[in-house]
């Protein structure tokens, strides 16, 4: 009978050990501002390929790199942009185009992760400008996760591209003299939180 106890103990232990291994799985992973930034390329009048950025990125990262799957959520501070001329920032913070007032902020939001073994290969999700969202796929060319001595701790970092048309997210002003389609990169970098 007190064998029976013992085993019966063991058992309970060994599933609740199990649940936990389950629980912790999944590591969550805090966005890093100072090492993470999106920026937009297009063509200007067919002159030449411009490139601006956002400065100010935020959000998280869970990952479970085992079982393939996870949960990526970027938010970009419209009235963050940044060309270099404060003449253009204005411009692109007005209502003709992002109207950071009214819609301070460009959000994705995945759907579902695809890995090749480990290795995060695509991002699919919803891309919200100006309160429209369409699906879009996020290509990622580079993803890394080891254990960072400056921190301590774990991180992970990658890039991505998504290309998209203006016009879809009512930014179509100039078009077609100043492209329609403009390619959105991301550059993330997130520390593991615990």
């Amino acid at each position: 009978m007190r064998n029976n106890r013992w085993l019966i103990l063991l058992f309970i232990v060994a599933i609740g050990a199990d649940a936990d291994a389950n629980a912790s799985a999944t590591e969550h992973y805090t966005i890093d501002p100072d090492h993470t930034f999106s920026s937009f390329e297009y063509s200007h009048w067919g002159l030449s390929t411009q490139r601006n950025r956002f400065d100010r990125t935020s959000g998280y990262i869970a990952l479970d790199q085992t079982a393939g799957t996870g949960e990526i959520m970027i938010e970009i501070d419209a009235a963050s942009v940044n060309t270099g001329t404060e003449m253009f920032n204005k411009a692109l913070r007005a209502s003709e185009f992002f109207d950071a007032e009214k819609y301070p902020k460009i959000l994705f939001t995945s759907t579902h992760l695809l890995f090749d073994g480990g290795t995060l290969k695509q991002v699919e999700g919803d891309l919200t400008i100006k309160d429209i969202t369409h699906t879009v796929t996020l290509e990622i060319t580079n993803f890394n996760c080891r254990f960072m001595l400056l921190y301590g701790k774990r991180a992970c970092g990658a890039n991505g591209f998504v290309k998209i048309l203006r016009s879809d997210f009512h930014l179509g002003r100039f078009v077609p003299f100043v492209s329609d389609a403009v390619t959105l990169h991301v550059v993330v970098e997130a520390i593991k939180d615990y």
